[in-house]
């Protein structure tokens, strides 16, 4: 029989994703072939109150046991894929998350919140739109927290939408979203909440509004291969053309 070369060596990363995170493929999306994405998800919350949710999955707690999964794999970095859930807390709730997940055997701990941060100063937008899919109280923590950390949110603008709804967004809606919520002031538009499909609109995006548009979900693949030198794969994505990994492959 003819042999076949490989499998490709692979390097692995890990991703801690909340009990109800639904948008598994559109991360790979970002990865390229020489890289395995382990996934895990936390144990689930009862509460469906969006604000309630996401403040109990702020507790370090909820990361010990998946962080300690991707550990023994041998994922070479692990990042906490919840935007909110790593927002709320202000800087000393995300930096909590990170010293757990160091503590339970990752070798670099990120979070998505602290991703995006890292996104959009490296594309150098300081004063920025923000869209989102949250209730009132936990956007207005989001702009809390990005004014914690450097950045003017010169827009802030939300779809109050229950957890069990976010699954069947349509790109429509998040165009309609960004597009609504841009600003001409603004540097950049940050699109927040890893449940939002946002990977075959960030381009185009870009180009309409001739400004870098960065997603949560984006960040976090970009921040994750970023921390073990590799590049995520976004074409014609500003984000993927920074930090000297620029790359246009699907």
């Amino acid at each position: 029989m003819e042999r076949v070369p490989g499998p490709e060596s692979q390097t692995g990363v890990g991703v801690v994703a909340s009990f109800d995170f639904t948008r598994d493929r559109e991360l790979w999306r970002w990865v390229p072939p020489d890289v395995t994405v382990y996934l895990t998800r936390t144990d689930p919350i009862s509460s469906r109150n969006p604000q309630e949710l996401v403040t109990e999955l702020n507790a370090a707690r909820y990361l010990a046991g998946p962080t300690k999964q991707l550990a023994a794999v041998g994922a070479q970095a692990v990042i906490y894929a919840c935007t909110a859930c790593s927002f709320i807390g202000g800087t000393e709730g995300e930096k909590a998350l990170r010293d757990e997940m160091l503590a339970c055997g990752a070798s670099i701990a990120l979070t998505t919140a602290g991703a995006v941060t890292q996104a959009l100063a490296v594309v150098a937008a300081r004063r920025v739109a923000v869209v989102h899919p949250y209730s009132e109280p936990v956007g207005e923590r989001l702009r809390a927290y990005l004014t914690e950390t450097g950045f003017d949110v010169m827009a802030l603008r939300g779809l109050d939408l229950s957890a069990p709804e976010l699954p069947d967004v349509t790109y429509d809606r998040v165009a309609d979203l960004v597009l609504s919520g841009d600003h001409p002031a603004a540097d950049a538009v940050f699109i927040s909440c890893t449940a939002l499909p946002t990977y075959d609109l960030i381009a185009s995006l870009e180009q309409h509004l001739g400004k870098p548009v960065i997603s949560a979900n984006q960040a976090t693949v970009w921040a994750l291969l970023r921390a073990i030198a590799r590049p995520a794969l976004g074409p014609h994505q500003h984000l993927t053309q920074q930090g000297g990994f620029a790359t246009d492959q699907q």
